[in-house]
């Protein structure tokens, strides 16, 4: 006689017509699909949700020796006709009126202010870039640098809300109470990676700042200053491993019904136990 596998089935079933339904495991029954269902989508949104983790280390992230910033300041009592940015750093560049990916425009009644716009690299090395009338053939008689910083941001603009200081000068605004008064911004540069859940790589930089205003020989100007830190900081989202979902899902719907049918059971027990209470069949 050969060997029947059917033997190696630890899931054995009873027929139907054995079982006995109750009131009470129906209405076990729905509570404990309930519980699955809601428990199910639970670890579903746990899944599907994303933690950002950072790291801190020493690092020169990129290959690309330059960093991109973006400026937007609005100047309201310095005509557009006078206004240019010059950029110098410890490598020896010098380049007075940049003019490259500039943009000028007039405000006010009068047009006697202007919003002061653009975009270039800058070498990672310490230097400034500053906002003067240095560039200009003609000179205003009395310069006023009051104003309001809309932008001045470095590297990728990252648009997942991750904690970090990236655009910490957005919004500042100072008045010039002196006409030869300059404004100072001494900023303190951290290179910082972001790494989406899908892979894709940013590279950012935060910053702090400080603040000062002095009056010096020369015309007054509005200036960043900038060092790097040799940290970087990175972000990166962390989600859930596929795996770890199954093994949670199983552990829900198998926990669930075994503590269901204990319950049933208890109470099947229990009611059995008061029938033959009633009977007088305890002794």
């Amino acid at each position: 006689m050969g060997f029947d596998v059917r033997r190696l089935d630890i899931y054995r079933k009873v027929p139907k017509d054995l079982t006995q339904p109750t009131l009470t495991g129906a209405v076990i029954s729905v509570l404990c699909c309930s519980a699955i269902t809601i428990l199910l989508i639970s670890e579903l949104n746990r899944f599907l949700r994303t933690e950002i983790v950072s790291d801190v280390y020493v690092d020169n992230p990129g290959s690309d020796e330059r960093i991109p910033v973006s400026v937007t300041v609005e100047l309201s009592k310095l005509k557009c006709e006078y206004v240019g940015i010059d950029i110098q750093d410890d490598l020896g560049r010098h380049e007075v009126g940049f003019v490259d990916n500039t943009e000028k425009t007039p405000i006010g009644n009068n047009q006697e202010g202007c919003i002061f716009h653009s975009t270039f690299f800058i070498n990672k090395v310490p230097g400034n870039f500053h906002i003067s009338t240095h560039s200009s053939h003609k000179q205003p008689e009395d310069p006023d640098f009051s104003h309001v910083i809309k932008e001045i941001r470095l590297g990728d603009k990252i648009l997942t809300n991750i904690p970090g200081s990236f655009n910490p000068l957005a919004g500042v605004s100072k008045n010039t109470e002196l006409g030869i008064e300059s404004h100072d911004y001494i900023m303190k540069i951290v290179p910082t990676i972001f790494e989406s859940y899908g892979g894709k790589t940013q590279i950012s930089y935060q910053y702090t700042y400080a603040y000062r205003s002095f009056v010096g020989r020369a015309s007054p100007a509005l200036w960043f200053r900038y060092d790097l830190s040799p940290l970087t900081v990175k972000y990166r989202e962390h989600g859930e491993p596929f795996f770890s979902f199954i093994t949670a899902i199983c552990a829900v719907v198998g926990g669930v019904f075994t503590v269901a049918n204990m319950i049933d059971g208890l109470i099947f027990s229990a009611t059995e136990l008061y029938k033959k209470f009633e009977l007088g069949k305890l002794s």
